[in-house]
């Protein structure tokens, strides 16, 4: 029993994980204050390629794909829930959660989009069913570099918001908050829920 226990256990966290994954996605977007960096490339690949949003953001993923193959990363269903769960659920949330009206409120839903987006990755990567295509960029190089998880993260966002923003994306403040915020967030969700795979390093 315990092998069943143990994997239902594991398929909860995944898909709780993926699911405020995308709810963490929804309030951001509902704040308004500015995409994340990942959405700002495929901004500007779209704006510089003429290629509709949605296909530069899948053609952005499976680039980040082929990254994984130096770093030894192997997709597994992990891989696949994520691109298939994490969509519908921030639908559901940009659906049923309501537009700030204020500043101060804007920046709270922003926050909070953040850190449970953090909780979300910690889930559905401590499960260990692969993570998605930008998360296995950050786990490959983390166990490959020896960094900290902060330190990994936050690097890569502040990269790729770099690339976007240089391609004519969009970056407002909330872009910035997530790009330096994002990293730091993960390095405190990962080691708490999924002490199994990582350890805090200074």
């Amino acid at each position: 029993m315990q092998p069943v226990a143990h994997t239902l256990r594991r398929a909860f966290s995944l898909l709780l994980g993926l699911f405020l994954f995308g709810i963490g996605i929804s309030l951001m977007v509902k704040a308004a204050l500015g995409i994340p960096p990942w959405e700002v490339l495929a901004q500007g690949i779209a704006l510089r390629t003429g290629i509709p949003f949605g296909l530069a953001n899948n053609i952005l993923g499976l680039a980040v794909l082929l990254l994984w193959i130096p770093l030894r990363q192997k997709p597994g269903i992990g891989t696949i829930a994520n691109a298939l769960l994490v969509g519908p659920s921030a639908q559901l949330g940009l659906f049923l959660l309501p537009v700030p009206g204020t500043l101060p409120l804007q920046i709270l839903v922003f926050a909070t989009g953040m850190i449970i987006l953090a909780i979300g990755t910690a889930l559905y990567i401590g499960a260990q069913y692969g993570p998605g295509p930008r998360d296995g960029l950050m786990t490959g190089l983390h166990a490959r570099t020896s960094r900290p998880i902060w330190q990994v993260r936050g690097s890569i966002e502040l990269v790729v918001m770099g690339f976007g923003w240089s391609l004519g994306g969009d970056v407002g403040w909330g872009t910035l908050l997530f790009a330096a915020g994002i990293g730091p967030l993960c390095g405190v969700t990962l080691p708490l829920l999924a002490p199994h795979m990582y350890r805090r390093k200074s």
